[in-house]
């Protein structure tokens, strides 16, 4: 009776430690574990022909084995320990029991080697749950555990191969748990294997279908590379078509002044020559259609982006191999090399085009921004032209 109520006690402790400082993001290793484990270690001892003292010792190491987690994750087997053997000197247990609590627990460590039936019964007891059918419920807890307090994270295919490896690599130590659990177990791993393949299988499909993504649809492809070099080209022509239309207006508007201003003999030139005031309108006009004209001419001259090619560079991600400023510069053996590597490799073919769309861009960016600096002048001049031509008139 005093041993059932030591184990009593310490299953109330446990659970009051648990309740007060076990972190709740511990999903698996938690009281409901631990309650589990002692559970089932106190029914595969049956199996046995142990001692009360034997027994007790088991099903004290079953309630501590767990309780470091309070404190650490990694390494809890040795907090564990202290965590038992505290609780036990306090309520006078004896010292040589104690300390066979404390190899059942460090027993539980994974990987290490049992010298008794007590720590054979709790290591089953801890990992009954992989000869249970609620094995994969309970293994995706641990999963969310370890990425949680290890930062370990796996994919699901990761997961499912570890869990394989797991269930392969462990066996249970006792006649009873073996008797118990080694049904189930061996339909855990089956199910592990087709869930495996399952997961390969879709991984495999997944990847096919990213490779396709880009190989398959090649009229999407061509479509958009269509789509962006005719933009590219339209746009070009307006830039220049506009560009054309303030030269021709700017090279009218000087070609009336200076003509005008070099016939003293005419009405308009003898006019300016009795009001000079007359001059600063007409010298703002012509200043305006002089940067006016410069702009825009700059801006419809041709452009040419180009680089210094070396034959073991053609390959580079700047390099257009597909535009005449670039191939013009290499030798024609090394044109036709670079050439058919690209045909050869999607990858340089798209790099190529990729690149010949960004130096357009880049241009057509240069042409629309001295434009807009010549229509600015244009316009800012016509309106002090005017300006000035009024006020010398008021004059």
């Amino acid at each position: 009776m005093e041993k059932e109520d030591l184990i009593r006690k310490a299953g109330n402790y446990v659970f009051a430690l648990f309740k007060e400082k076990l972190s709740k993001k511990l999903v698996y290793h938690n009281y409901k574990h631990t309650f589990e484990v002692v559970k089932e270690a106190r029914q595969l001892s049956e199996g046995y022909h142990l001692s009360e003292e034997e027994l007790e010792i088991l099903l004290l190491a079953a309630w501590f084995h767990d309780t470091g987690y309070v404190s650490t994750y990694e390494g809890h087997e040795d907090e564990s320990v202290e965590v038992a053997t505290t609780f036990l000197r306090e309520e006078g247990y004896a010292e040589e029991s104690i300390t066979q609590v404390a190899r059942c627990i460090m027993a539980t460590k994974h990987g290490q080697l049992t010298h008794h039936i007590l720590e054979d019964i709790l290591v089953d007891a801890d990992i009954a749950n992989i000869g249970k059918e609620t094995f994969f419920a309970t293994a995706e807890l641990l999963r969310v555990e370890w990425e949680i307090f290890m930062n370990r994270t796996f994919s699901d295919l990761e997961w499912a191969q570890f869990q394989l490896d797991f269930l392969l690599s462990v066996s249970f130590r006792t006649q009873t748990a073996q008797a118990k659990y080694s049904k189930q177990l061996s339909k855990n791993i089956q199910a592990q294997r087709n869930h495996l393949l399952d997961l390969t299988k879709k991984k495999k499909k997944k990847e096919k279908q990213d490779r396709e993504t880009l190989a398959q649809p090649k009229r999407g492809i061509e479509t958009m590379f269509k789509s962006t070099y005719d933009n590219h080209i339209s746009l070009s022509a307006i830039a220049d078509n506009k560009a054309n239309m303030m030269i021709s207006l700017n090279s009218i508007i000087m070609s009336i002044i200076i003509t005008y201003l070099g016939t003293k003999s005419s009405i308009i030139g003898a006019e300016f020559t009795r009001n000079p005031i007359l001059m600063i309108p007409v010298g703002i006009l012509l200043a305006t259609s002089l940067a006016s004209v410069i702009s825009a001419i700059i801006s419809a001259q041709p452009e040419v982006t180009s680089f210094r090619l070396r034959p073991n560079k053609l390959t580079s991600r700047r390099i257009n191999l597909l535009f005449f400023g670039n191939f013009t510069k290499i030798p024609l053996e090394d044109f036709q090399s670079g050439m058919h590597d690209i045909m050869r490799n999607k990858n340089a073919l798209y790099n190529n085009m990729i690149t010949d769309i960004y130096y357009l861009g880049d241009v057509l960016s240069k042409k629309y921004r001295l434009l807009r600096i010549s229509y600015t002048i244009f316009m800012i001049g016509i309106i002090l032209t005017v300006l000035s031509f009024v006020i010398a008139i008021a004059q």
